[in-house]
């Protein structure tokens, strides 16, 4: 069962709450932005090259990152070593779905010191479409997963939204 919590609509995003069982719950927060980068190669650039890509967009926010299991499609495991500044050390993800055709890119953040004591994981999915003006209109759903009573504040929600914005601002740029 899902629900509706709160729709910021002059922020860009919708919360969502859905409850998998008595005591496990889902977050679940779904934003748009837009860009001037067509889908094609905003997916090549973020989905397939975003590993060399990010690090020399965002110096201040990833070092690096390496596959540390699998190849790079679905199933893939990366680390990515975050820059010394930032509040958190690595997180490691799995990519979950990788569709070049619908330029779609899905991975859940399944470890790292992001987690602790927070969210059991946290997934995203990014769908690009195009937009009527020759770019992209880039749609994303995260749903942090949840155990027990943990919350998951407003703010905490917000900054993911604008950290992914300004990835993508990063890459446009």
């Amino acid at each position: 069962m899902i629900f509706l919590v709160n729709e910021y609509a002059n922020l860009g995003f919708r919360i969502f709450i859905q409850a998998r069982s008595l005591w496990v719950f889902s977050l679940i927060y779904e934003f748009e932005t837009n860009t001037v980068i067509p889908p094609a190669r905003l997916f090549k650039a973020y989905a397939l090259g975003g590993d060399n890509l990010i690090p020399k967009v965002a110096p201040l926010a990833v070092e690096n990152s390496e596959i540390v299991e699998d190849n790079g499609g679905p199933g893939t495991i990366k680390m990515i070593n975050l820059d010394q500044r930032s509040q958190y050390n690595y997180p490691k993800l799995r990519i979950d779905e990788m569709d070049n055709a619908n330029f779609t890119y899905g991975y859940s953040l399944m470890e790292g010191d992001a987690l602790t004591g927070r969210p059991e994981k946290i997934s995203y999915k990014f769908k690009l479409v195009a937009s009527p003006e020759g770019g992209s209109i880039l749609k994303s759903i995260c749903k942090y997963h949840t155990k027990g009573d943990q919350e998951i504040k407003e703010e905490e929600i917000k900054a993911g939204k604008d950290n992914t914005a300004r990835l993508f601002k990063a890459v446009e740029a």
